[in-house]
């Protein structure tokens, strides 16, 4: 199940509204078949493991991040009856499937014809990884996840306004790493005007995995998709995973909004005492700030602290 989720972390920020799903079939102790969801939604990661495991499908046990699908589409055939017809003798599942068109279907299709099925194997873990797919069906709107690049005293910038750059190179790669895995990137109108930000992705080899671009703003602007609102990510079509980038107002509005559920934080070594990485968030007492964010990860990057939370929901 661990190579399964890696596979499916390859396929994530290009599949929406499809999640991205990994699959690894499994004959005699060894791997026949691998398959990631491909960009677009299809084909599914099944189908592409069973393409590559052919007949030696027949009798594996095919390993996948999420139930498969038992709904027809005219895209291609329900995964559910594609692994009937490959003959597997198991499938193992990390998590059921939340669509109502399939929720428990492809388990039961597959228990009704004597295929052994074994769930929620790496639940947590699929989990995460699917968190666009699974937020817009259970909130009808993005993941989001808010970036800040700041020194140690909290300023993404001198008072001046100069900002780049306060990370080094290694955070600036992981960086561009994240947008490479969302479908869009947002920016407010004063970030927009004042750095004229390409928002693409710099590192070799995912230069087309630029995601689409998104101005926070009240009117619009060549060649950016305009929302008026935070509340507005919920119109967006074809994104599950929005990076918020900047600047202090933005961050803001959408954390006073409770519209960020992960927060990437980079900090620099530095001291600059100049603008700082967010304005007011709305608190009138301390006691609603404590309790709403958890730790995830935590790393070095060069000489920079890369610090992950995610949103406490219930």
């Amino acid at each position: 199940m661990g190579a399964a989720l890696a596979l499916a972390e390859r396929a994530r920020g290009r599949t929406a509204p499809n999640p991205n799903v990994g699959c690894v079939i499994v004959r005699a102790d060894r791997v026949v078949g691998r398959g990631w969801t491909q960009p677009g939604g299809r084909p599914h990661a099944e189908a592409m493991a069973m393409a590559q495991a052919g007949d030696a499908a027949r009798g594996a046990t095919a390993y996948v991040t999420l139930e498969p699908c038992a709904h027809e589409s005219a895209r291609g055939p329900a995964c559910t009856d594609s692994l009937i017809a490959a003959g597997v003798a198991r499938v193992v599942i990390a998590l059921r499937d939340p669509d109502p068109r399939t929720d428990g279907r492809g388990i039961a299709g597959l228990q009704a014809v004597g295929i052994s099925v074994t769930t929620d194997i790496g639940a947590t873990e699929a989990a995460h990884s699917m968190a666009g797919f699974l937020t817009r069906r259970a909130y009808g709107r993005p993941f989001v996840t808010l970036k800040l690049a700041t020194s140690l005293d909290g300023c993404i910038a001198l008072a001046n306004g100069t900002s780049r750059w306060i990370t080094g190179p290694r955070a600036r790669a992981h960086a561009h790493l994240e947008r490479a895995r969302h479908e869009a990137i947002l920016v407010g109108r004063g970030t927009r005007d004042a750095d004229t930000p390409a928002l693409d992705v710099r590192l070799a080899g995912l230069e087309d995995h630029a995601p689409r671009r998104v101005l926070l703003s009240a009117t619009d602007a060549p060649g950016w998709t305009r929302i008026a609102a935070p509340e507005a990510i919920a119109d967006l079509e074809g994104v599950d995973h929005l990076l918020v980038e900047g600047g202090a107002q933005t961050a803001a509005a959408f954390l006073h909004a409770d519209l960020v559920d992960r927060l990437l934080l980079y900090r620099a070594p530095i001291l600059l005492g100049g603008k700082p990485g967010l304005t007011d968030l709305g608190l009138t007492t301390l006691d609603p700030a404590h309790g709403r964010w958890k730790l995830h990860d935590a790393r070095m990057l060069g000489s920079d602290r890369l610090e992950v939370y995610e949103r406490a929901r219930g």
